[in-house]
């Protein structure tokens, strides 16, 4: 129960102090809308449904990573987060608090270009049990990236940095708005490395109908990243934040 009383005390904390700001909240919307009306500037002709699992993944990529790889830096740099080491919760019930906020925010932004598009667009067909599920793993792998972003990360800048290095590639990279067989062929096996091409791959085959990979195969590929990514933030963390 203490676990539980400490979980819900540091995700409704970070809510407060992080994500309910205005600043973070226009970017959720902003950003995604930003990304559309370059790619319908870019390709007039292009039917906003096909650009939808891209952005999509592309809002909760940057919601999650940017949000949990700078938030906690910044407490890490203003030393508050040293009194969440020493309180008396495990390890564990903080950074599952830490994650959980991120992976909310994700979430919310993951919808902002779904509930604009359903404005143009006639999306009552879509499978939105599986969708609701490939944007949580989506958030969780990006999550544990933005984890380990902080881990390393000891300056704000630092872990911005750290975290653009991961993110822009993966805008080519990933299938979000230019097709992987169009990626040049030594440029393929590296998207393949990457988790957020196996969740964009599933919502493409949800909403346009255009995947390349099975989706069991692909939620396979999203645990075993979320696993493996799990397991380098636990020993990262045992190395740097163990007391």
């Amino acid at each position: 129960m203490k676990s539980w009383i400490a979980f819900w005390n540091i995700l409704k904390k970070d809510i407060k102090t992080y994500y309910l700001k205005p600043p973070n909240i226009s970017w959720g919307i902003i950003f995604p809308l930003s990304w559309t009306l370059m790619q319908l500037i870019r390709s007039p002709g292009r039917n906003i449904l096909d650009l939808l699992p891209g952005l999509i993944s592309m809002s909760v990529l940057f919601g999650t990573t940017s949000m949990l790889a700078v938030t906690i830096t910044f407490e890490r740099s203003g030393r508050s987060f040293e009194r969440l080491l020493l309180a008396p919760i495990s390890l564990s019930t903080m950074v599952l608090a830490k994650m959980a906020g991120t992976v909310l925010f994700g979430i919310f932004n993951a919808f902002v270009p779904i509930f604009f598009a359903s404005f143009f667009i006639n999306l009552q067909a879509i499978n939105w049990g599986l969708t609701l599920l490939t944007v949580l793993m989506i958030a969780i792998s990006s999550s544990l990236m933005g984890l380990l972003i902080a881990v390393s990360a000891e300056q704000v800048f630092e872990a911005q940095t750290f975290s653009n290095f991961f993110r822009f590639p993966m805008l080519f990279l990933c299938g979000l708005f230019i097709p992987i067989s169009k990626l040049p062929v030594f440029l393929r096996p590296l998207s393949y490395c990457l988790p957020l091409t196996y969740g964009t791959d599933i919502l493409n085959g949800l909403i346009t109908g255009t995947n390349t990979l099975p989706p069991l195969f692909c939620l396979g590929m999203l645990l075993i990243f979320i696993a493996g990514l799990f397991l380098i933030c636990r020993h990262n963390i045992n190395r740097k934040w163990i007391l």
